[in-house]
């Protein structure tokens, strides 16, 4: 009969066993790579001593192909809860030192409870995805793990936020999970995703193309749009991710996390006052506006590399989060095309579904012309913006600055889709489309080029103003641009309370 002493001893083997995972050589190996381990990412990734882990001893129960001479604790996944600010979340890691991270029926189940723990608990779950996948020598059992994880993630959808970091390959069926989350973060030099390889192209298609151009983190977070951020290591991935969840709240039932602030509500800035030149063909930077008004000038992009011409993002006003989209004019002249849409319509359902105010900034001469937009189906991407913006019930607070041209100027959050305070610059041009474009077709082919010019003239001093949307209502107040932040404040503070029952659906059917 064993004696106490040898129990206790045998827990402390059992737990050495499973913290080393493949073991020295596999762990040395993935340094080599340029890679953290798991545990050493969730160390940085949570707060000091919270970790806690669960299923450190769980093993795969798979009898084929030699795999029950071949058993490691843990099972390829480090699992648990943790604190981030002080704030519970539920994370699990893929361990790339055991059976290269793949996923089997057992560390499935690992990451099925985590994800049921989250649920009932009300706290976001944060992945650290590092594998090569399905466990072959598993079979279906590793495919219906898979499944399983992505009906889960769809049940969490809009409940508790969902984070994705890709550390390390992530191929076929995996890239899925990542996928249906809120937010993919991509580590620049070690990680990649695709659904098929650059072998099976080269097979099918003929194709020649590295996994970096294939499935690279710039490619998914400038050409794809799959990922939404990216790190230059583990290290500074964890760093982003720790930063992203201070913005949003533990479910969809309570308000994102307010901070202590010291910047001044009513603190004005004189450069707004001249950065939106009176010139409409001229670019200027909207990102000196946000950054401007935002408090301490801290402004997280999401998805900075993609779909530039327009801003999507979260900052803190008054101390409170918010969601900000803004057209960039620096940039296409700020043009809403189908990558643009498709960013700001993700982007808008998030915070809606998580409480999180939106304030859209506009400069936006109206949707892209041309055949590749049309024949990509620009009506139906552009509609999800509108769709988004039109659904959300959060408060919403919208400020033209200047061009706010055609169905543009409707979609992008006007008063005629909901938003809440409306506010405008003088330099804002609110109408169909420019003075230019409109002469020609109200005077068309019926006016001299001299009386052209008069007419051009006389439609932009009656038309390219905001005075006309303001008479009707559909501008609250024209501001001075020094006010901005005081005027955004005030707004919120005003909607903060707001309340918009609907009508009774399963769920409404944006135009995917």
């Amino acid at each position: 009969m064993s004696t106490l002493e040898e129990k206790f001893r045998e827990l402390d083997e059992r737990n050495r066993e499973a913290l080393l995972g493949g073991g020295k050589e596999r762990i040395e190996k993935q340094h080599l790579a340029g890679k953290l381990t798991a545990r050493e990412r969730l160390d940085l990734l949570l707060d000091s001593g919270s970790f806690v882990e669960i299923d450190k001893l769980v093993k795969h129960r798979c009898t084929d192909f030699g795999m029950d001479n071949n058993k490691i604790a843990g099972d390829g996944i480090v699992s648990g809860y943790g604190k981030i600010d002080g704030r519970l979340v539920f994370v699990f890691a893929q361990d790339f030192t055991v059976f290269g991270g793949t996923l089997g029926r057992a560390n499935a189940d690992k990451i099925i409870k985590v994800m049921d723990m989250a649920m009932k608990m009300g706290a976001p779950v944060i992945g650290l995805n590092d594998s090569g996948g399905a466990r072959i020598q598993e079979g279906v059992q590793s495919l219906a793990g898979y499944s399983d994880i992505f009906h889960l993630n769809v049940k969490a959808s809009g409940v508790i936020p969902q984070i994705s970091a890709i550390l390390g390959p992530c191929a076929g069926g995996a890239v899925y999970s990542p996928a249906l989350t809120d937010f993919i973060v991509m580590t620049k030099e070690s990680s990649y995703m695709f659904v098929t390889g650059p072998d099976v192209i080269k097979t099918v298609t003929h194709e020649n193309v590295t996994k970096e151009e294939l499935g690279g983190a710039m490619t998914h977070n400038s050409k794809s749009g799959v990922a939404h951020l990216v790190g230059e290591n583990d290290e500074s991935t964890m760093m982003m991710i720790r930063e992203l969840t201070g913005f949003l709240p533990s479910n969809n039932m309570e308000d994102p996390p307010e901070k202590p602030f010291t910047d001044d509500i009513n603190r004005e800035d004189e450069k707004l006052q001249t950065l939106v030149p009176v010139d409409p063909n001229k670019p200027y930077d909207m990102m000196v506006i946000i950054e401007s008004v935002v408090d301490d000038n801290n402004f997280f992009e999401i998805m900075p590399h993609y779909a530039k011409n327009i801003i999507t993002g979260f900052a803190r006003l008054a101390g409170k989060p918010v969601g900000i989209v803004a057209n960039q004019p620096a940039i296409l002249a700020g043009v809403l095309d189908i990558s643009s849409s498709l960013k700001a319509a993700r982007f808008v359902r998030f915070c809606d579904a998580f409480n999180i105010p939106l304030v859209t900034i506009l400069d936006v001469p109206g949707f892209l012309p041309g055949t590749n937009q049309e024949f990509g189906g620009i009506i139906k991407h552009g509609a999800k913006l509108l769709y988004a913006f039109s659904e959300a019930t959060v408060p919403k607070i919208t400020l033209i600055t200047r061009k706010a041209y055609g169905g543009a100027y409707g979609v992008m959050s006007s008063k005629h889709i909901g938003a809440d305070v409306n506010l405008a610059y003088p330099t804002a041009e609110i109408a169909v489309m420019g003075p230019e474009g409109a002469v020609n077709i109200i005077f068309r082919h019926k006016i001299s080029d001299r009386d052209k010019t008069a007419a051009v003239n006389d439609y932009r001093e009656a038309f390219a103003n905001p005075y006309k949307a303001a008479e009707l209502g559909y501008i609250d107040e024209v501001i001075h641009p020094r006010e901005t932040r005081k005027k955004l404040i005030g707004g919120l503070e005003m909607s903060q309370n707001k309340s918009v029952p609907g009508p009774s659906r399963k769920h409404g059917n944006i135009p995917l």
